[in-house]
């Protein structure tokens, strides 16, 4: 099942109760869901978002076009 984690998520929650964590092991399907098709060396797929102050949005290939570097962070510091 390679398919985005919603789809995935929609799949998962028609099943009833634990069965198809007793019959399947979730941690294989859950990691065949998340590995997606990028490899080291790939570039990143484009995307978009709203800055926070909510006055434009931000591309990531705006971003790489301008030779500009960036970071993704996850996670919190606070």
């Amino acid at each position: 099942m390679r398919q985005p984690p919603e789809t995935f998520g929609r799949f998962m929650a028609k099943l009833p109760g634990p069965v198809p964590f007793l019959l399947f092991p979730f941690e294989t399907l859950w990691m065949q869901a998340r590995a997606g098709a990028l490899r080291v060396g790939d570039p990143a797929p484009d995307f978009s978002l709203m800055k926070l102050d909510r006055s434009a949005s931000v591309q990531l290939s705006q971003l790489t076009a301008q030779g500009k570097p960036v970071v993704l962070v996850f996670g919190s510091y606070t």
